[in-house]
């Protein structure tokens, strides 16, 4: 038989989260530490909204780029934190549906992306599949911003440099500092940069700082799974300054042909959402937090997260997968390293989930750690 598979499929692999998420189905009551889904639910109030939508028929197509009260609201929350006049903004399917888009339109076949590693699982396979090449740059020990040798990778074929912050799977939050010296490095190099800002609203330590607000070349991509559980409505958003707006419209355009638009009812909910407090659930996980911090920095190598759900912590004995077999047999769910990094040194925690599952989770690889 002639061969069906094309090449972009093949080159990428299934996302090893889900498959440790799977192997979970196979374990009794484990601690999962796999996945970055919230312990919590959609507010009553929020999902009101949505029943009230569905129930008064609003089950259609919305336009390609988004309800138009929604899009407005978001116009605005960018244009006064960012002082941007005349935001350009879509609403896309997740963050993820965003990435997407957003690569497609940006990335030919030959274009360099510069990302620092670690990275979200995502970004390399989309690159891949489009033709890109991937430039890694590398964040360890400390997962601090590695400024300048990100401006030093910077070519004549690069197009793109992506930042996350807070970072899945580091959990770092890039400083002021940091933010203001790479936007320094995108304005004198005239290159485009996509900010995944998904966890914005889970900072612990401070405020989280954009670097949307330093320069114009920036497509900032945000959403509404974390922050209000909504990880099943498929929800975000993309924004852009005037110098990008050809971006947003190509992304929308594209839209057209493949997600259509986002899930409407859904749409009318986070109308709702931009309003709603979240910061009880930033002070939950931030105990989280540090009940995954101060549990084990005695046992394990590990930075300490400064926002997002994430921590990724050196394995003991060198190799991230093997230390991720042991913690799978003693019925702890947890991501080696490898799977948002070109080194297998490290495996990841999302620590969300109760505390009470975090404290019998600490425990268990406590003792692995010996």
């Amino acid at each position: 038989m002639k061969e069906i598979i094309a090449n972009r499929a093949k080159v990428i692999d299934a996302s090893g989260i889900r498959k440790v998420f799977a192997l979970g189905a196979e374990l009794k009551d484990p601690v999962n530490f796999s996945i970055g889904q919230p312990d919590f639910d959609v507010a009553d109030a929020l999902k009101e909204e949505a029943i009230k939508a569905i129930k008064t028929g609003q089950n259609k197509y919305s336009q390609t780029g988004g309800d138009a009260v929604l899009l407005e609201k978001i116009a605005g929350q960018v244009k006064d934190e960012f002082g941007w006049a005349n935001p350009a903004v879509l609403v896309t399917s997740g963050v993820s549906g965003g990435l997407l888009l957003a690569f497609m339109a940006i990335v030919n076949p030959g274009d360099e992306v510069i990302m620092p590693d670690p990275y979200f699982v995502m970004y390399k396979h989309l690159v891949n599949m489009l033709g890109g090449k991937c430039v890694f740059i590398s964040s360890y020990p400390d997962f601090e911003l590695p400024v300048e040798k990100i401006a030093e990778s910077i070519t004549d074929k690069t197009k793109l440099i992506l930042l996350n912050s807070p970072c899945n799977p580091t959990g770092k939050v890039y400083s002021e500092q940091q933010i203001k010296g790479l936007a320094e490095i995108v304005k004198a190099k005239d290159v485009v940069i996509l900010t995944d800002e998904i966890y914005e609203k889970f900072c612990y330590d401070g405020r989280c700082t954009s670097i949307a607000g330093y320069c114009d070349n920036v497509l900032l991509l945000r959403g509404f799974s974390k922050p209000y559980a909504m990880t099943g409505w498929r929800l975000g958003f993309a924004a852009a300054n005037e110098s990008l707006r050809d971006v947003i419209e190509q992304m929308t355009k594209i839209q057209q042909y493949t997600f259509v638009c986002a899930p409407t009812p859904f749409q009318k909910a986070a109308i709702a959402a931009m309003d709603y407090d979240v910061s009880d659930y930033v002070d939950a996980y931030r105990k989280k937090r540090d009940l995954i911090y101060e549990g084990l920095k005695d046992k394990f190598e590990l930075v300490k997260p400064g926002g997002g759900f994430n921590a990724l912590v050196k394995a003991p004995g060198g190799l991230g997968t093997e230390f991720v077999e042991r913690a799978i047999k003693n019925n702890v769910l947890i991501i080696p390293g490898n799977v948002f990094s070109e080194e297998d040194t490290h495996f990841r925690i999302s620590y969300a989930t109760s505390d009470e599952k975090i404290q019998q989770g600490v425990e268990i690889l406590r003792k692995l750690a010996k």
